[in-house]
């Protein structure tokens, strides 16, 4: 389970360093094998390969003769990247990838569960001023109804 929001810096070559606390897990579960891909959000998502494998393959058993499935199996499927993290513990971020995440130096790390959301440190921090607007303007309790604390 991977949870928190963890700042952290790409070099100039595009790696960044997993933080220590999620390594050992990611080697143990994975052998230190990651997919990066993108999200709809302008974000990337960071999956251990075996969380990936159960997606790509729900993914893909999709019918693709619908177009939104077949846009999306493009993107997510056809922008998966494998990566693996190296003796110091750093992955490297594709090119393409950081285009795409607008990803500078600065960037910002999110566990969800499963997975991670790779962000660029600004774009994060619009974001989630964002959705606490909506948050704030809406009516949060209602998306929390069925949900015991």
């Amino acid at each position: 389970m991977f949870r928190g929001v963890n700042n952290l810096n790409l070099d100039a070559k595009g790696r960044m360093a997993i933080p220590a606390r999620y390594r050992d897990r990611l080697l143990e579960s994975c052998g230190g094998r990651l997919i990066f891909t993108i999200d709809v959000d302008r974000c990337l998502l960071l999956y251990p390969l075996t969380e990936w494998e159960q997606i790509e393959k729900a993914l893909m058993s999709r019918p693709n003769m619908n177009p939104q499935v077949r846009r999306l199996q493009r993107l997510i499927v056809g922008h998966a990247t494998d990566v693996e993290i190296d003796g110091q513990g750093r992955v490297l971020v594709p090119p393409t990838l950081r285009e795409y995440a607008e990803l500078q130096k600065h960037a910002v790390l999110v566990g969800q569960g499963n997975k991670f959301e790779l962000w660029d440190e600004e774009v994060w921090a619009r974001q989630r001023d964002a959705w606490l607007e909506d948050e704030i303007a809406g009516d949060p309790a209602a998306a929390l109804e069925s949900l015991s604390l």
